[in-house]
């Protein structure tokens, strides 16, 4: 038996709800969880908010892994629901979107841990594992980028004069490549297959372009990256 599976005489928290509208993603998550000593008969698997919302309603959930970015919808919204009608419900974010107020508005809903997609089979797998056991694990990046936030709320929190004006982050190399192909109109499905990644790889450094640039959409991030020298 692998060593990363919980130990048989531990019983597994069932059923599990899992929400998430890509099938590839949905497919890696069943496989961590087969991993973890689930079987699939004890996993309901939902693609929509709408399809999530009718699993719910039917039946309580020991454990939900839930996606925020759906075809119908945020998933903020449906873990508030979850949370208002089980408080005891342990709830994972699974999601590509790491911007602060997303984050943020995930805990606020009542999520109990949040994951970045970009995170490896493991790293998965041992999150699910700390929620099972009671944890309320929050992906590396996003502690340290709340962390990071710490010092200087504290700084200007104290100062009187004018807030002080952090440089922007720089792209890496391949945020950049990824930006340019964004500005050449192709979609995140054209990226992928263009550079030989998955599909949520591309909306991870998506999201990470956003966040750094500061803006909301694929228009404003060329805006903002040829205002900023980094497209030509």
């Amino acid at each position: 038996m692998s060593k990363n599976v919980l130990p048989a005489t531990q019983i597994l928290p069932s059923p599990v709800l899992l929400v998430e509208d890509e099938f590839p993603i949905q497919e890696r998550l069943l496989k961590i969880m087969r991993d973890l000593g689930y079987t699939t008969e004890v996993i309901r698997v939902a693609g929509t908010l709408a399809d999530a919302r009718r699993l719910a309603a039917a039946q309580r959930f020991a454990l939900a892994l839930v996606d925020l970015g759906l075809p119908d919808g945020n998933g903020c919204d449906f873990i508030a629901e979850l949370r208002q009608s089980d408080p005891s419900l342990s709830i994972l974010v699974i999601s590509a979107w790491s911007t602060q107020e997303t984050i943020l508005r995930a805990l606020h809903a009542g999520a109990t841990g949040y994951l970045l997609k970009e995170r490896d089979d493991l790293e998965v797998m041992l999150s699910i594992r700390s929620v099972l056991r009671g944890g309320a694990p929050i992906d590396p990046f996003i502690a340290r980028h709340i962390l990071a936030e710490l010092p200087q709320a504290k700084e200007e929190s104290a100062d009187t004069g004018p807030a002080r004006v952090v440089p922007p982050s720089v792209l890496t190399a391949r945020e950049a490549q990824i930006l340019a192909l964004v500005a050449d109109g192709k979609s995140n499905r054209d990226i992928a297959e263009h550079l030989l990644i998955s599909r949520y790889t591309v909306e991870c450094h998506i999201t990470h372009i956003y966040r750094k640039l500061e803006v909301s959409s694929r228009t404003k991030a060329i805006n903002e990256g040829r205002l900023r020298g980094l497209l030509k």
